[in-house]
């Protein structure tokens, strides 16, 4: 039976979005952009209490999640979310995206690498970035129904194991690749530990990187996993 060693599998190069390709969170200014600052004024302050009950770990992070997006896109339609995701990155682009992450992308490209963002934003407002990086997409997805989004996520919120999971629905078991991951936070741990290229906050400046948790959080996941 013929083995496939690690120099002749296919490179997948994995990218996250939010603070790795950006230089902050992409999905808070998009609404703020979306709705204007009246509007997104008002809706939140609707989420101060559902914030107040995550710091107490009374809601998780996800569910804070789901308010968020419950409260801003439930019962707007799909295109609308679409045309507004458009026209953000359009004119956020130069200031929101690296330099240096916009250069890694595209020498992943250059290589014939297999290159996707692996993001915890909706899907929904990163398809013009993705589109425009010419790469793949995987992140968060909204429920729509009949056009209209009901502001439930379907499945999970794209973070920590979740990201593992989404990238193996869509390529398979993640060991016939050579992964190479780029994160910065938390939810990118898991895909951090599984790639054989792991690159932690690598576009930030050297003096505001925060000391790399990878190889220690690796050891303690791979004991999970066996």
């Amino acid at each position: 039976m013929m083995t496939i060693t690690e120099a002749d599998k296919q490179i997948l190069s994995v990218f996250d979005f939010d603070g790795t390709l950006t230089r902050h969170d992409s999905f808070i200014p998009f609404l703020k952009f979306a709705f204007g600052r009246r509007q997104f004024a008002r809706k939140m302050l609707r989420l101060v209490i559902p914030t107040l009950q995550c710091f107490r770990r009374r809601l998780t992070r996800d569910e804070l999640k789901e308010v968020l997006i419950t409260t801003f896109l439930a019962g707007r339609d799909e295109k609308w979310v679409q045309e507004k995701a458009e026209a953000y990155c359009l004119k956020s682009w130069k200031k929101l995206m690296r330099p240096a992450g916009l250069l890694a992308v595209a020498a992943e490209i250059s290589t014939g690498a297999e290159v996707t963002l692996c993001s915890a934003s909706p899907m929904i407002v990163l398809r013009p970035f993705a589109d425009r990086l010419g790469i793949k997409l995987i992140g968060t997805e909204l429920e729509s129904k009949d056009g209209v989004l009901t502001g439930r996520i379907v499945g999970h919120n794209c973070r920590c194991i979740h990201k593992i999971n989404r990238l193996e629905a869509v390529y398979g078991p993640l060991n016939q690749y050579h992964i190479r991951a780029w994160g910065d936070t938390r939810g990118d741990y898991e895909l951090l530990a599984t790639a054989s290229d792991a690159h932690w906050q690598h576009f930030q400046s050297s003096w505001s990187r925060k000391k790399n948790p990878i190889a220690r959080f690796r050891s303690e996941f791979m004991k999970e996993l066996t």
